[in-house]
């Protein structure tokens, strides 16, 4: 090889080693996180109890298409959001206090 050659490499393989490594613990997971949540949106059903990003916790009362409508509070108050306002499904044990 000739030192020219040689410089090339030495100057190319770590670009591509930072690369690599972005993928592996920047892009990969954001991708895997992002598809938990696609499938978590498309699987709300009437009668789960979620959180929104504004933190407010109810129970689903009506799907249709995006609109997702939730009851909250002692009233019963509905409250229409967008399928992507959803941040989590909780489970029934964190919010049974909350709830009433």
């Amino acid at each position: 090889m000739t030192e020219q050659m040689a410089q090339i490499i030495s100057t190319v393989v770590p670009i591509v080693l930072l690369l690599v490594v972005f993928y592996f613990f920047l892009i990969r997971p954001q991708n895997k996180r992002q598809k938990e949540i696609d499938k978590m949106l498309s699987e709300l059903k009437t009668g789960d109890r979620v959180k929104t990003i504004g933190g407010i916790y109810g129970r689903i009362t009506h799907v249709k298409d995006d609109v997702i409508t939730i009851e909250c509070g002692p009233s019963k108050v509905e409250l229409v959001f967008d399928r992507r306002a959803i941040s989590t499904v909780e489970d029934v044990k964190d919010v049974e206090n909350t709830m009433e």
